[in-house]
């Protein structure tokens, strides 16, 4: 696996994105002691799954869906579906934890340290970027150490399911009929009965109106809204409070003066001619004298390495650069290629060398003796992480502190802002229940600003925790309750509702009947639109249930063209669809790019299918249990 991370750098991105999911966040302390006693949110063959691992995944899984919200309502980010995804995700992934353990998978240091290394989103120019390393690593508010041994947790996970993944192997048989029914083709003519069309035709009923508007009072009221002063207190705001003298930097480089020691490192380019470790022989020499004539070509013309790497390599990841590889360190390469690489001197060529990817040419572009970065070079980025580090340590202090003084002193903020010289903010108007701008888009900052404590005692909030290190309190400066408009106000939006209502009754009406008309064979006058083919594949501007019913219609095999179907429409409207003509998905299609894509997504949900049903048996093997009120009490 980690061999072959240089030579696929998609495995490193996928691998990355992995690691920053909030899902991916629990310690390995928690797997391996009872951290939870009390409280916990599951239990996963004796190992705990903390509340407090829980509420982290909820709130980082909310954060996430918010911006594809918009202005829904806030509160449907705090529903039982989504908490009990959240620990059902953490479920499965404790489930793969504890198969790991149990199977003795491990990754060591120095896999680890290669992998890190390796990703793309870590380096600048191709090298290994510390400064991005610990940009990254502070994004996630974690030490490098708590970030090391969850990526280490990633790694192994992704070792377990491995096992189950390489192994699924999608029947050919099923397969075809799959793909079979996704690209069959019908060429379709569509009219939609839309309700405006029919507007005209509505006679509303005396005090239809009113009626609507007693029965639906609900829909009509202004919701209750509220002003707000609130503060914040996080621990970035505190390191800009910090000051780190020369001196400390210079002891902390002493110290840690070992961490700055970069090890030889060497920088190499290649051309090489795949042939897998355990291809047929034939195929090897092939592979291996078409080296052996490139080699000789490259002897008499050491200059052309350059393009004929570009022209010949079979690398994709390097052949585009001239086979550059860019500078890596021992233990990087797999073991061939780095032995050769490092008994070259520079500019010198490699003989041909096979490795497990095929057959390498090689020539050493570079070398980096052993050094240690000099205290100038580090001097910012270790003053930046001493600070960083005592914010962390003033905020673990000033945290408790902040929320007993808003507590004890509920009456104002002014007594926490001048203890911990923070500034005051005020809102707009926030209507409950109803889209909010940060930090009021968490649920409890809500739920306790309109709270009768806050709204008629005009108390401040607690402190909510509404990110990693940060804490907010708040207090309601101005209060608007709820309301009933008056029906003179909405008057004219009811009679558009009533309206579209009864005219989407009339468009139904007309559309079935002209549909039972066009299939006994009767003359109908529709305005069809352009003739135009489909797949279950490719269906634009189609609802899935019009998909469904059009390819659900039977054509051919003694039913004549063209078949005609119908079906109500969201709104209101009416649709009615002509299918003139069907055409088969045959194999010769199969080179098709839409076919290729096909067979991938295939092959995908079957692994997929695979790996759920694996999982589910391992809940069979090791006992799951869940606490049920984690999944609706959201004050716990």
């Amino acid at each position: 696996m980690f061999d072959a991370v240089r030579n696929n750098k998609k495995v490193a991105q996928i691998i990355l994105a992995l690691i920053v999911l909030p899902f991916a966040f629990w310690g390995v302390e928690s797997y391996v002691s009872d951290a939870g006693g009390r409280g916990d949110a599951a239990t996963v063959g004796g190992s705990k799954i903390s509340l407090q691992e829980f509420q982290y995944s909820l709130r980082e899984q909310q954060d996430r869906l918010r911006p594809m919200l918009g202005n829904a309502n806030p509160a449907l980010l705090d529903t039982p579906e989504l908490r009990q995804a959240v620990l059902d995700t953490l479920v499965n992934q404790r489930l793969l934890m504890v198969q790991a353990v149990k199977a003795k998978m491990t990754v060591s240091d120095a896999q680890l340290k290669q992998f890190i290394e390796n990703v793309p989103q870590l380096q600048d120019n191709g090298k290994f970027s510390r400064e991005r390393y610990e940009a990254t690593v502070a994004a996630q508010g974690m030490s490098k150490e708590m970030f090391e041994a969850r990526l280490r947790q990633d790694l192994v996970m992704q070792q377990a399911m491995a096992a189950v993944t390489d192994a699924a192997m999608p029947g050919r048989a099923p397969a075809e009929r799959w793909l079979a029914t996704q690209l069959e083709e019908r060429e379709i003519a569509e009219t939609i009965l839309r309700p405006e069309l029919y507007a005209e035709q509505v006679k509303l009923a005396p005090g239809a109106v009113k009626s609507f508007y007693e029965a639906n009072r609900k829909q009509f009221e202004t919701p209750e809204q509220v002003r707000a002063e609130f503060v914040v207190l996080n621990a970035d705001k505190l390191a800009g409070q910090v000051v780190v003298s020369d001196d400390e930097v210079r002891k902390a480089y002493d110290a840690q003066a070992a961490q700055f020691k970069q090890p030889e490192s060497r920088r190499a380019s290649h051309i090489l001619i795949t042939a897998a470790k355990n291809a047929p022989a034939a195929e090897s020499k092939a592979a291996q004298a078409k080296a052996d004539d490139m080699l000789a070509q490259l002897k008499k013309s050491p200059g052309d390495f350059e393009k004929l790497a570009m022209q010949f390599s079979q690398d994709p990841g390097s052949a585009a650069k001239g086979g550059d590889l860019d500078w890596f360190g021992r233990g990087m390469m797999v073991k061939p290629f780095e032995d050769s690489v490092f008994s070259l001197k520079e500019g010198q060529l490699s003989g041909v060398v096979r490795s497990d990817f095929g057959f390498h040419i090689i020539k050493l572009t570079g070398v980096r003796a052993e050094h240690v970065r000099p205290f100038d070079e580090v001097k910012v980025e270790l003053a930046t992480d001493l600070k960083r580090q005592a914010a962390a340590r003033k905020y673990a202090e000033a945290a408790e502190g902040f929320t007993n003084t808003v507590y004890e002193q509920a009456d104002s903020l002014a007594p926490v802002i001048e203890k911990f010289k923070l500034s005051a903010q005020q809102s707009d108007w926030i209507a409950k229940n109803s889209a909010a701008v940060p930090p009021f888009t968490n649920t409890k900052l809500m739920t306790a600003l309109f709270a009768d404590d806050a709204l008629k005692n005009k108390r401040n909030t607690e402190a909510v925790e509404v990110a990693p290190n940060t804490l907010v309190a708040a207090r309601v400066i101005e209060h608007r309750p709820a309301a009933l408009q008056p029906l003179e106000t909405v008057q004219a939006t009811i009679e558009k509702i009533l309206v579209r209502q009864e005219a989407g009754k009339i468009a139904a009406k007309q559309g079935a009947d002209m549909l039972t008309r066009l299939q006994k064979g009767e003359g109908v006058n529709v305005a069809w639109g352009p003739a135009r083919r489909i797949s279950r594949a490719n269906s634009p501007q189609l609802s899935p249930d019009a998909v469904q019913l059009i390819f659900r219609a039977s054509v051919g095999d003694g039913v004549k063209a063209p078949v005609f179907v119908g079906t109500e429409m969201a709104g209101g409207a009416y649709a009615l669809y002509r299918i003139d003509a069907v055409k088969k998905y045959v194999p010769t299609d199969a080179d098709m790019p839409a076919a290729r894509a096909l067979r991938q997504k295939y092959a995908q949900v079957v692994t997929e299918h695979e790996l759920m049903s694996w999982i589910a048996a391992l809940k069979t093997r090791h006992e799951v249990t869940i606490n049920k009120a984690v999944l609706e009490n959201k004050d716990k």
